[in-house]
């Protein structure tokens, strides 16, 4: 049986189900939730299991109560298949009256929610998983700690292990635990078959739809496409025209992506807005990720050489990586994501934003000095431009690198850092 790899939410998961009745896991299909909420089961109740789904959807209208019990937290995987379920929790905590009684997970957002009559605030807490960061996954070294940072320890040192060709490698392949341990060409298909699943019939469990397998694959490459910019739904319609003889218009790119998004395959930045020395006009609208660097790559049918052969959009697809340990890390510490983007063209990648208003600025560059001068050029600009009277200074300034042998201190103050040294 494989090992389970320990995952940075397994802290998390624990603190919420003492704190709450029930936890729902949220996030992509594949990233590990079933398999990170069975270390902390005491029963399950697997809602999708072939055998017994007919009998338990049955059973969840007439007597749900009766699918409850079981030692706790007792987990229910892919409650959604049961929307009616919710309800049933929440009454079951109310009545219980103790903490950490359910697990509930799943890949999808209920495409009923009329049978939710109760939002479940004050029983329920929500956690989101995504897929495994470098750190996770055992391929970085984690010799930079973001915790670190903010708590002002800037003085960082670590080697980097990741050449460029493994970088290129990891990016298509991805995140999912199950191709961790895989051999090289089974461990890139896995990404394949993910997005083949999104296209035939994932996408349609969103909304109870079903939607033009082509007309998704589509839409797909052209977000893959977009991704790290703020491009709208008409520029996304005009890609596809662009780039093929049948046209999409702005509502079916707008339905389809909202479809993405409720199966959590696509998840969008959004804008920073701090407080300013100057008037300059802060742009925001969101900027357009998948939750994975490997689902564009799957999408755009790409693999590890057309990314060495092609540092432009290696340097895109790198960025998703970025985002997508970001985002697993801010969650670790009560943080959320964001990019900036002002009316001077004044961009910065990301900004990791802490519930207790500490942040930090972070530019994501492939490698390259060049490349690092200019990141480090637009984190000073803004760092200038923030009125540190109305908000704290930023904990820290990083350059988020590929390539480069070490993570070190600049004598302006930024810190370059491989994303192969980097944790939470």
């Amino acid at each position: 049986m494989k090992s389970y790899k320990p995952r940075i939410v397994d802290e998390m998961l624990q603190k919420k189900l003492e704190a709450k009745g029930a936890v729902l896991i949220e996030g992509p299909k594949w990233c590990g939730k079933t398999t990170t909420a069975l270390q902390k089961a005491g029963s399950v109740l697997r809602m999708d299991n072939p055998q017994t789904k007919e009998q338990n959807i049955n059973l969840a209208k007439l007597n749900p109560q009766r699918l409850l019990k079981g030692d706790t937290p007792r987990l229910i995987d892919e409650w959604q298949i049961a929307p009616v379920l919710w309800d049933a929790v929440r009454y079951e905590v109310d009545t219980r009256g103790k903490t950490g009684q359910f697990i509930l997970t799943g890949s999808a957002v209920p495409p009923d929610t009329k049978e939710i009559t109760h939002s479940g605030t004050g029983r329920f807490t929500w956690l989101t998983m995504r897929p495994m960061s470098l750190y996770e996954s055992l391929e970085s070294s984690g010799e930079v700690s973001l915790k670190e940072l903010f708590a002002g320890n800037v003085n960082i040192d670590g080697e980097n292990k990741l050449s460029i060709e493994q970088l290129a490698f990891l990016v298509c392949r991805g995140g999912w635990p199950q191709s961790v341990d895989l051999k090289r060409e089974a461990a890139l298909q896995q990404a394949f078959d993910y997005y083949d699943a999104v296209v035939k019939s994932d996408i349609n469990r969103a909304d109870g739809i079903n939607k033009n397998p082509e007309r998704v694959k589509k839409i797909m490459q052209s977000y893959a496409r977009n991704q790290g910019s703020q491009a709208a739904y008409t520029l996304i319609a005009q890609d596809i025209a662009a780039n093929d003889v049948e046209t999409v218009n702005e509502d079916t790119v707008q339905t389809y992506i909202s479809a993405l998004k409720k199966i959590f395959v696509v998840e969008d930045m959004p804008a920073w807005n701090p407080n300013l020395r100057s008037k300059a006009a802060i742009r925001t609208s969101d900027t357009r990720y998948y939750v994975d660097p490997s689902i564009a790559a799957a999408s755009l049918g790409i693999g590890p050489e057309d990314l060495i052969n092609d540092l432009k959009t290696f340097g895109l697809f790198f960025e998703t990586l970025c985002v997508r340990d970001l985002r697993v890390f801010a969650e670790s510490l009560d943080g959320s994501v964001y990019h900036y983007r002002d009316n001077a063209n004044l961009e910065c990648d990301t900004v990791l934003h802490l519930r207790n208003g500490s942040y930090g600025l972070i530019e994501i560059k492939l490698g390259g000095d060049n490349f690092i001068n200019e990141g480090a050029v637009n984190l000073l600009k803004l760092r200038d431009k923030i009125d540190t009277v109305k908000m704290k200074e930023p904990a820290f300034l990083m350059v988020l690198t590929g390539v480069g042998q070490y993570a070190y201190k600049r004598e302006d103050g930024i810190l370059v850092v491989p994303i192969g040294c980097l944790k939470n």
